[in-house]
C-alpha cells in the first residue's frame, strides 16, 4: 500500500530568536491525502493539522499539534492556511472544529466564508 504524499511547496516563515532578531523560514508542506493531514518537519520535530472528510464537499479540521520546540514560529498558521487553500480550491465547506483555526480563520476574514455553522 503506497501512501500520496503531495508536496504542496515551500511557505515562509518569520521566526524571532531570543536576542529579538527577526528571521524567516522556508516550510516544506506535505498533504498526506491518504492520512486526511497536512504535515511538516523542522529540526526533527514534526507539526501536523489533520482533518476528516465528511462527504458532501465539507472537512472536518479537527486538530493542528506544534511541538513545544516549533511554537511560535507561525507553523500552525501556515499549516492552517494550506489546509484552507486546498478546501477552497477544492470546493469544500470547512468545519472549524479546532479551536485554533476557527480563530484563524475568524481573523482572517477572506476565509470566513468558508465557516460551516
Amino acid at each position: 500500500m503506497f501512501l500520496r504524499r503531495k508536496n504542496i511547496g515551500k511557505v515562509g516563515v518569520r521566526i524571532q530568536d531570543p536576542r529579538g532578531v527577526v528571521m524567516s523560514e522556508a516550510l516544506s508542506i506535505h498533504h498526506d491525502q491518504a492520512g486526511h493531514q497536512f504535515e511538516t518537519n523542522v529540526d526533527g520535530h514534526r507539526a501536523y493539522l489533520t482533518y476528516m472528510d465528511l462527504g458532501k464537499q465539507t472537512l472536518d479540521i479537527y486538530r493542528t499539534f506544534v511541538p513545544n520546540a516549533l511554537r511560535g514560529r507561525g507553523i500552525a498558521a501556515a499549516l492552517t492556511e494550506k489546509a484552507l487553500e486546498y478546501a477552497e480550491e477544492m470546493g469544500y465547506t470547512v468545519i472549524p472544529s479546532c479551536s485554533y483555526v476557527e480563530r484563524y480563520m475568524e481573523r482572517h476574514q477572506r476565509h470566513a466564508a468558508k465557516l460551516s455553522q
